[in-house]
């Protein structure tokens, strides 16, 4: 299975802080301080280096006074290579230990006991039952997919079990398990949603360069489709003076709408305290003359005025109608879900959702 990873130099395991306390940590689902076997990798790897842990549990439970409309999720990666320079996930890499801006990207914790611990879950009596989101913390078709296979493992457990689930992601990897998300579906529900943030190709390279290309993950969109998997779109995060003029937003809209996607979301970006002092650091090398806009927009906390949150939603809602889906479920704030005729064919009631 590790064919391809390297031991790292010297002594096979080491010691890290894992006092762990974001949302799916909760419950203690690695000891206090936990043995980490590292491993360098190799070929296309190389550069990368993986943290293999065991997990405690692998579903973790959504606090109850959540407005996310799942209660169950789970994450088997953590640390993400698709190096989204806003990624509100980067401060969880701190809890660890480690950096929230290179290592985020290139030191990736790999849950390896994750199918099993699933399996074994599952069964368990304590199981009440429940749809299951992935893709909630970082990208389950991340690259590390590519080589250790633990989310194709998840999904098979899941659908053996007839368990719902969905999954957002950003990566066209997902493609790789069309067969079995299509098997999946004739079993329980399943549902896929894409991340599209933008069709900019300059913008995506800039803010997003470890993703597939836009436009593949718009292909992705119309071929899970295609197949009978429902799979809608969030056009998040928009990005102030990057992705926000109106041009933008029609054309990735349309895209999506012309794709086939059942349903439409966005989000404005958020930055909360640790992503902001990352984002913005970054920001002053790639686009300094922005700097000055992002300090007004973000200088009384982690959001955008609402007046701007709303001009973003109610521009991909505009755009959504005149490509002809139904703007139903408009909502004041950051997120807005655009929903295709006939209802029942839509996804659920939309809520005001703060993913990215």
């Amino acid at each position: 299975m590790f064919g391809m990873l390297a031991r790292m130099d010297g002594a096979p395991t080491a010691q890290l802080r894992w006092h762990l306390t974001s949302e799916e940590d909760r419950g203690g689902l690695f000891a206090t301080e936990a043995l980490v076997e590292r491993h360098v990798g190799a070929g296309e790897y190389r550069g990368m280096e993986f943290l293999h842990v065991n997990a405690r549990s692998i579903i973790n439970g959504v606090p109850a006074s959540s407005r996310m409309p799942f209660r169950h999720t789970i994450n088997v990666y953590r640390g993400c290579s698709h190096a989204c320079s806003y990624c509100f996930a980067r401060p969880t890499h701190a809890y660890l230990g480690l950096g929230i801006g290179e290592d985020f990207e290139r030191k990736i914790v790999v849950k390896v006991n994750a199918v099993e611990r699933l399996r074994a879950e599952l069964r368990s009596p304590r199981w009440a039952g429940g749809r299951i989101a992935m893709g909630t913390n970082t990208d389950p078709y991340q690259r590390a997919e590519g080589r250790y296979h633990l989310t194709r493992g998840v999904v098979e457990v899941l659908r053996d079990a007839a368990n719902p689930f969905s999954i957002l992601t950003k990566s066209t990897l997902v493609l790789r398990d069309l067969d079995l998300l299509v098997d999946a579906a004739r079993r329980t529900e399943v549902r896929l949603d894409v991340s599209i943030g933008t069709l900019d190709r300059q913008v995506w390279r800039l803010t997003e360069p470890g993703t597939p290309p836009p436009d593949k993950r718009v292909e992705a969109v119309r071929r899970l489709n295609a197949a009978g998997i429902a799979c809608g779109v969030l056009i998040a995060p928009v990005l102030p003076g990057l992705s926000d003029r109106e041009d933008q937003l029609r054309e990735v809209t349309r895209a999506c709408v012309d794709a086939g996607a059942v349903s439409l979301s966005t989000v404005a970006l958020h930055l909360r305290p640790g992503v902001r002092e990352h984002f913005l650091g970054w920001l002053g090398a790639a686009r300094p003359e922005l700097v000055p806009l992002y300090r007004r927009r973000f200088g009384r906390g982690a959001y955008q005025p609402d007046d701007e949150q709303l001009r973003v939603a109610e521009l991909v809602s505009g755009f959504a109608g005149e490509a002809g889906l139904d703007p139903a479920a408009r909502r004041r704030g950051s997120f807005v879900r655009v929903r295709r005729a006939p209802p029942s064919a839509a996804a659920p009631d939309a809520q005001q959702l703060r993913l990215l």
